[in-house]
């Protein structure tokens, strides 16, 4: 077996691996219905607790298993292809998703957020999925255009943005689901249950939300100048209004929007939830839809 196909035999059992963690964190979420936001004094709920961070810390660990095969496929790419393994949608998608657990993982041994692990894996699952399923191809060299210092820099800066806005999109996900229970328990006088008493306050969500795409979307415009450069070495202009740079140009205004909405017009909480939500669909569409419904220059290294 060669490189490429342990690379691509890895990259499957990671996709394995991040379904296994999402079933984890799915049943974390179910044990813990009906669950009372504080520990009552009598101790009537401890096993119940006990099994939802049982279950937690499964999709922790397989979180972790996966990822370290996600990682290990990722080099083996690179390693087989003798280059960066950044040259075609099927190594861009796995990688920005290694970069997305990296954070992940940071963010739960550091700060604790748990509570990410449901979304994320359910993430990875489908975007790994997709990669080894629909957008795998065979190792191959850079065409001339991508052999330039830029390229490198360009496409970890997207990577990275890409990761950080993932992981908020996840973090504005379960804000608008923490909030609107907020709100319910509030209408009925009731306090609130189940995992969602677990995650941190609405408020809090918003916050965590923010704060990752305040550091995204500066690397986000980085990423379009580094790209600019890049097309004058490869094409001989900065810009040419190719659909990548199009699209990657709209993803950055929705991007600045939110920001803009945010520390200039002071909206908090669902308006900006929403914009950051709509702001992942066209990242995605951007990296995704724009390969597969257009043709441009950036057509070089097809799926």
């Amino acid at each position: 077996m060669t490189l490429s196909e342990w690379s691509y035999t890895v990259m499957v059992y990671a996709t394995v691996g991040y379904l296994l963690a999402f079933a984890m964190h799915a049943l974390e979420w179910s044990a813990a219905r009906g669950l009372a936001p504080t520990r009552p004094a009598d101790g009537s709920e401890d096993a119940q607790r006990l099994r939802v961070d049982q279950w937690g810390r499964f999709g922790v660990a397989a979180t972790v298993l996966a990822a370290v095969l996600h990682i290990s496929a990722v080099v083996l790419r690179g390693v087989a292809a003798e280059r960066p393994p950044w040259g075609n949608m099927y190594e861009f998608i796995t990688s920005a998703l290694a970069f997305a657990v990296l954070i992940h993982l940071v963010a739960v041994a550091r700060f604790g957020m748990r509570w990410l692990g449901l979304g994320l894996t359910l993430l990875y699952s489908i975007g790994l999925g997709v990669a080894v399923t629909q957008f795998y191809v065979e190792v191959s060299p850079l065409v001339p255009a991508l052999h330039s210092v830029w390229f490198i820099i360009h496409i970890v800066a997207a990577a990275i943005a890409g990761a950080a806005f993932n992981v908020g999109a996840v973090a504005s996900a379960l804000y608008l689901a923490r909030d609107a229970a907020e709100r319910r328990a509030e209408s009925r006088g009731v306090p609130l249950t189940g995992y969602l008493a677990k995650l941190p306050s609405a408020r809090t969500l918003d916050l965590v939300s923010y704060r990752l795409h305040a550091f995204a979307v500066p690397l986000w415009t980085f990423t379009i100048a580094a790209g600019a450069i890049w097309a004058q070495y490869a094409w001989g202009r900065f810009w040419n209004w190719d659909p990548k740079e199009t699209w990657s140009f709209i993803t950055w205004i929705v991007y600045v929007a939110y920001l803009h909405a945010r520390a200039t017009a002071g909206w908090r909480g669902r308006p900006v939830a929403i914009i950051a939500l709509i702001g992942l669909v066209t990242f995605w569409f951007n990296f995704i839809g724009v390969n597969l419904l257009f043709s441009g220059l950036h057509s070089y290294a097809g799926i």
